[in-house]
C-alpha cells in the first residue's frame, strides 16, 4: 500500500485533510516524520483553515541538519504545543515512535496519533497506547478488502 499515490494528488489531499480533521481532538499542530506525514499535515492544516481554525503543520527530519536552523524539527511549533502525530502507512510503529520521541524531546506535547493506513496488526497501536497517547487508524487493510 502506497498512501502517497493519494496524499500527493490534489483531490486525494483534500479528502485526506478532511478525513484527518474529523479525528483531531484539541491539537495545535499536526505533523510527523518527513516524507509520509508532510502532505497529510499540510492537507489537514489547509482543511482547518477552510473551516476557520488555525492549525500549524510541522515535519521531523530523518537526521538533523548542521546548517540553517539545524535540528530535526521544522515548522512553526514550539515548546508546549499540543500536537497530533501523523503517518501515512504504519507497518511496525517504529518510525512513528521515533517521531514521537523527537517531538517530545523538542518540548511538544503529543496528545494523539492519526495513521491513514495501519497494517501493523495492532503493533503500532499497542506501542503508542503504552506510551499513553491516543491512537486512531483511519483505515486498516480489512476495511479495503485486503487481507
Amino acid at each position: 500500500m502506497d498512501a502517497r499515490q493519494t496524499t500527493f494528488s490534489g483531490e486525494g489531499a483534500q479528502l485526506v485533510g478532511a478525513a484527518v480533521w474529523e479525528f483531531l481532538d484539541g491539537a495545535d499542530a499536526v505533523g510527523g516524520m518527513t516524507m509520509g506525514a508532510d502532505p497529510i499535515a499540510m492537507a489537514t492544516a489547509l482543511h482547518a483553515a477552510n473551516m476557520g481554525r488555525t492549525l500549524k503543520a510541522f515535519s521531523i527530519r530523518k537526521t538533523a541538519k548542521d546548517h540553517g536552523t539545524g535540528g530535526r524539527l521544522v515548522g512553526p511549533v514550539g515548546k508546549g504545543d499540543r500536537v497530533a502525530m501523523l503517518e501515512d502507512t504504519t507497518t511496525t510503529g517504529g518510525t512513528l515512535m521515533e517521531a514521537i520521541e523527537v517531538a517530545e524531546k523538542e518540548g511538544l506535547e503529543v496528545i494523539q496519533v492519526v495513521v491513514l493506513v495501519d497494517r501493523s496488526n495492532g503493533v503500532a497501536e499497542s506501542l503508542v497506547s503504552n506510551h499513553g497517547i491516543a491512537y486512531t487508524a483511519v483505515l486498516r487493510p480489512d476495511d479495503l478488502g485486503i487481507r
